[in-house]
């Protein structure tokens, strides 16, 4: 599944883009599964809606759109929201019209561009939901949890310190910091010499500020490295990430530590493998 830095490279990619392109026009696939909000919705909210900006929230991709009103001008009744979160193996890809149509293609915007916008799922955990925004007041879609990136160390310690799970656990746990998976999350522990299945609660001030600039330093890395591309991941562009090459424990069992050279063991933590050092961690 993409994870902050992965989605965060698409929505900069399609922003870029698209932002400012209108959409003329929707189709949506038979399968029910994509589909958050209802099919007429969806289309009701897409259709002559102008892509204002395309940015991530957690692990979502927001596009906020606008639409005239009857006097041509933008207004803020008529603003909405597209969000898309893609799943296992969701894409989302600009396209000429007359390249053929994936299978597995779910979505498909038509731009006034001359482009098109498709999102193609083959698992279908993908999600796609709209937002009305009903007043200026109303901010639209949030994140559950806290945004990593921009989480201040005492608000670190708040969320992380008095909870008996595993650290690991607890940093995969979308209601505290939103955007952090598997990947991530065995990258920053091993950084700041934290075993995986240390309870947080376990965890001093000192190695909670390890950690924290951890995570914070290993999102942004892979962010300018275009993500790991270690499934089918691609950006918007359709190129592969290249944090997978920077990966020091995640998927590296039995390999030897790049700090030490001991093998890197691999354990199952609430049903998701963890990848650490026995040496480097404690």
């Amino acid at each position: 599944m993409p994870e902050l830095p992965e989605v965060e490279t698409i929505a900069r990619g399609l922003n870029q883009r698209i932002a400012g392109d209108v959409i003329e026009s929707v189709w949506l696939g038979e399968k029910p599964q994509p589909l958050k909000s209802p099919a007429k919705e969806i289309v009701a909210v897409l259709e002559r809606s102008r892509i204002a900006r395309v940015r991530r929230v957690g692990k979502h991709i927001v596009f906020d759109l606008e639409r005239p009103n009857r006097n041509g001008r933008r207004s803020s009744s008529a603003r909405g929201q597209w969000v898309v979160h893609l799943g296992m193996t969701g894409r989302l890809l600009i396209a000429s019209p007359e390249l053929e149509t994936e299978k597995h293609t779910h979505a498909v915007l038509k731009l006034a561009s001359g482009r098109e916008l498709r999102f193609v799922d083959p698992r279908r955990f993908g999600r796609l939901a709209v937002v009305r925004m009903k007043s200026e007041k109303f901010t639209g879609f949030s994140a559950p949890g806290d945004e990593p990136l921009d989480s201040r160390i005492e608000r670190f310690l708040a969320l992380f310190r008095h909870r008996k799970t595993p650290i690991k656990s607890a940093l995969l746990n979308q209601k505290l910091l939103s955007g952090v998976g598997n990947i991530y999350a065995d990258e920053s522990l091993f950084r700041a010499a934290i075993r995986p299945r240390r309870r947080a609660a376990s965890l001093t001030r000192a190695e909670f500020r390890k950690l924290h600039a951890a995570v914070q330093e290993v999102l942004r890395e892979a962010i300018e490295l275009g993500g790991s591309s270690v499934s089918d991941y691609v950006d918007a562009e359709g190129r592969k990430g290249f944090f997978q090459l920077q990966h020091r424990v995640y998927g590296r069992e039995s390999e030897p530590c790049l700090v030490c050279g001991a093998a890197i063991k691999r354990v199952i933590i609430a049903g998701r493998s963890s990848h650490y050092c026995p040496h480097c961690q404690k």
